[in-house]
């Protein structure tokens, strides 16, 4: 895609970390569950581990199912158009975020990377986050 970011200083310095309203849960479904396909269809992100379904769902859709744990996480989408082959971009945001105790789960999008945070610190980490890009 044109207009892409590769390399890290550009991708630092292009974050325009946007908090998404609402929170999300991390939430497992065994293969054999009957309501798998209707859980894929309401989650923002889906991943297959050899041992269940991994989904990442809307806070009333986990708790409709009775899937909501005890860490709702909030999106922060970095908007910047990183390249799939940019290097660094997930380690920094990580890293900067670990160096506040902040705990981080990046996702990696096509078009955008999202870091999900525990929902009580959201605000925190977008603000350390507009931070680094500031000084990149």
């Amino acid at each position: 895609m044109s207009g892409t970011v590769a390399d890290l200083a550009g991708m630092l310095k292009g974050m325009t970390p946007e908090p998404l309203p609402g929170v999300v849960h991390f939430c497992r479904v065994s293969y054999d569950d009957p309501r798998v396909d209707a859980l894929a269809r309401q989650a923002l992100c889906t991943f297959r581990e050899a041992e269940d379904l991994t989904l990442i769902l809307p806070d009333a859709v986990a708790r409709d199912a009775g899937l909501a744990g005890d860490q709702p996480m909030a999106q922060i989408t970095l908007g910047v158009y990183s390249s799939l082959e940019g290097v660094g971009l997930t380690a920094a945001v990580a890293g900067a975020l670990a160096q506040q105790g902040i705990a981080c789960n990046m996702v990696a999008a096509y078009h955008h990377d999202h870091a999900f945070v525990p929902a009580a610190r959201q605000d925190e980490a977008v603000d350390l986050l507009q931070r680094l890009a500031a000084v990149s």
